[in-house]
């Protein structure tokens, strides 16, 4: 059942990528983690069973798998030959100033209606253009492409307890324009990797169609050259902000030209001229990487006419998708499994979930603030995060049928029914509910106890309450065992009286008379 509900996660990522982004197949499989094959299979099954995206409203995932799989798929009809486009002739177009893949596509569907779409265009312009040698520059079109990494050299900061903390500096630019973006933050973890990625947008004042991140671990989990493995947390602040995250591949230096030229470029003219100072903060640091970095976009270039930003204002910035309404929360993926009692440990705090998921493993999305559950995509129970380890969040309505009649129960009521056998039962019942970390949790240790009066009486019941007192050792299987073993007629030690061994060294009581 898991693997199903990953594979429609996927597919709902492939349509989404397709004819949102109108990536190619090859580059949908990079991001995705599948094979090109596998692509093109899932987007034909979805061509003939009539989906695009976004997906019709309230379509779940085991419709969604019925209309791909179910239904037998078409054979593809074989694709008609079109005269290809002289590439030689595009080649020598895009040195030309500001003329991109997208203007010249446009004027051959001019020329060509029945022309090859986007995509396919820019997808056979990229092989041939392999075919020439690799000194050829290489073209980006404005607001495609952002490349980001994280900069080689540290900047140690000097804390308040006299220790060092190296604060690690992100970096990102622009494909066409080669705008530079640049924050240091204390780490290189996953929060740090999505909140300089949250900020490079909010500087950009948009959202390129694809992301370029190199292969860190906080973003890619399983390397590889053709299907690297994104962190789901990533995924998801991708969708948030409706680009896509196309990884370099491994020992590509090409795929990640820019921001390498970017870090080295900020090393040398921002951390470099800060080498000689002393920061005490992550604030006083960013304080001054930010007006080094205002100089380095805005001065001109040495061999080209204007600068970073007037680049960035008449190529990139027309063509970035706007920024969302509302930043992306960052959130952390992980799974649980529900125990017996419908609960599951997260951080060592239990949450409920619906009874019915008893057993299964889900999901769990953590931010600061909530913790969400999910079942094949669909979220089953939201609750507010706590951090008190051992304790207990539960929603009445998570429980079976049952079980809700236990909210008409109370400590108080359970040792006022003890009380009826006696005291020493009533006693039991309490310390047995104290010992839980959740007074529901000794309701049914309680009940047990009670009920054994059924069987042995009032009487024993008391009596090897009384026992199970005197050795502490107060449990329901624990009083069932003496009143099995019939140790509650047995005297208890401090009643036993006491007899002396006859031995001519015990002198007794009458020698000291």
């Amino acid at each position: 059942m898991a693997r199903k509900s990953i594979v429609m996660r996927q597919v709902i990522e492939i349509l989404r990528l397709k004819y949102q982004h109108q990536l190619s197949v090859r580059e949908i499989a990079r991001s995705c983690n599948l094979a090109a094959s596998t692509v093109g299979d899932y987007l034909q099954r979805a061509e003939a069973a009539q989906l695009t995206w976004p997906l019709p409203e309230g379509l779940t995932e085991p419709e969604l798998e019925q209309r791909l799989f179910a239904p037998p798929l078409p054979k593809p009809e074989t694709a008609l030959e079109r005269k290809l486009p002289d590439w030689t002739r595009i080649q020598a177009e895009l040195r030309r100033p500001n003329v991109t893949l997208q203007l010249l596509w446009q004027e051959s569907q001019q020329a060509d209606p029945g022309a090859l779409k986007y995509s396919r265009f820019c997808e056979l312009y990229r092989a041939w253009s392999k075919t020439l040698e690799p000194t050829l520059r290489q073209v980006h079109v404005p607001g495609e492409k952002l490349f980001v990494d994280w900069a080689g050299q540290i900047v140690p900061i000097t804390q308040a307890d006299g220790s060092i903390l190296s604060a690690s500096v992100f970096v990102a630019a622009l494909g066409a324009s080669h705008r530079i973006f640049a924050e240091a933050f204390p780490d290189q973890k996953l929060g740090s990797w999505i909140t300089a990625h949250i900020h490079a947008y909010e500087f950009y004042g948009g959202v390129p169609l694809l992301t370029v991140p190199d292969n860190p671990k906080t973003a890619v989990t399983a390397a590889s050259r053709y299907e690297p493995t994104l962190h789901r947390t990533y995924q998801d602040m991708a969708e948030h902000y409706g680009t896509a995250i196309l990884p370099a591949r491994p020992d590509k230096p090409r795929d990640k030209a820019k921001v390498e030229t970017a870090v080295q470029i900020a090393q040398r003219q921002i951390l470099a001229a800060l080498r000689d100072l002393t920061f005490f903060s992550l604030t006083e640091l960013n304080q001054a990487i930010k007006p080094r970095l205002d100089q380095l976009n805005a001065q001109p270039f040495q061999k080209l006419e204007g600068s970073r930003d007037q680049w960035f204002e008449s190529l990139d910035k027309p063509h970035l998708k706007p920024l969302p309404s509302t930043p992306f929360i960052v959130s952390i993926w992980i799974e649980a499994t529900v125990n017996i009692d419908y609960h599951a440990a997260i951080e060592q705090h239990y949450y409920s979930v619906p009874y019915n998921h008893i057993h299964q493993r889900l999901q769990v999305r953590l931010t600061d603030t909530t913790v969400e559950f999910f079942h094949k995509s669909q979220r089953v129970a939201a609750h507010a995060r706590s951090f008190q380890p051992g304790k207990f969040t539960t929603l009445p309505e998570h429980r079976p049928k049952s079980h809700q009649r236990y909210l008409e129960w109370t400590p108080g009521s359970m040792v006022e029914w003890a009380k009826k056998i006696g005291p020493h039962c009533a006693l039991a019942v309490q310390q047995v509910i104290a010992s839980r970390p959740h007074p529901e949790q000794g309701f049914r240790s309680c009940l047990g106890i009670i009920r054994l009066a059924k069987a042995h009486g009032d009487t024993r019941v008391e009596a090897a309450c009384l026992r199970a007192l005197h050795f502490g050792a107060v449990s329901y299987r624990s009083i069932e065992s003496i009143l099995a073993k019939r140790l509650d007629q047995q005297p208890l030690e401090s009643e036993l009286p006491l007899v002396l061994p006859v031995h001519d060294n015990v002198r007794g009581q009458t020698y000291f008379a």
